[in-house]
């Protein structure tokens, strides 16, 4: 019978996530998700990046590197390295092999619901340009460019801080 065997804590946790995902603050939470993702494209989109899909209709902005001459794994070490959480992402048709690729993947989920806005991730747009760009430079100038990033992800990060409500 179904005497609560792990069956039905499957069907309790699908329901409480439509239960969910049915409340009208979930709906706007999603469209600024969206929405948010749609900036972060149109400000890579002004930096001379190119988007896999042309633009977004999702939470994701995939991004061709191949025009910038970067490995996706080359740039998410890199973007890692200055605060810049993404992932390396295969392109249609990628030349270059799937632990390497030739794109990288951004989710705007985490950032928006830390409360970043609009203006907050076409600023973000703008540093993944600025550092991606910078990888052209001499190493100084390179350098430079990483410090001031650095301290713009701190401090685009300070104005929302996460609370650990355990303690």
């Amino acid at each position: 019978g179904l005497q609560g065997g792990p069956l039905m804590h499957v069907m309790a946790g699908k329901a409480v996530a439509f239960g969910e995902a049915i409340k009208p603050e979930f709906q706007e939470y999603i469209k600024k998700v969206i929405s948010n993702a749609k900036v972060l494209s149109s400000s890579l989109v002004d930096n001379g990046f190119k988007i896999v899909t042309g633009g977004t209709d999702s939470h994701i902005v995939w991004l061709d590197l191949t025009p910038k001459g970067v490995t996706g794994d080359k740039a998410e070490k890199i973007l890692e390295d200055v605060g810049i959480a993404c992932n390396k992402n295969a392109i249609p048709y990628d030349p270059n092999p799937p632990k390497i690729t030739s794109g990288l993947r951004f989710g705007t989920a985490a950032a928006t619901t830390r409360g970043f806005n609009q203006e907050d991730f076409k600023q973000v747009g703008n540093m993944i340009a600025d550092i991606l760009d910078s990888l052209l430079l001499d190493e100084s100038d390179r350098q430079l460019i990483f410090d001031k990033t650095r301290k713009n992800v701190v401090n685009l990060c300070s104005k929302y801080p996460i609370y650990d409500e355990a303690f």
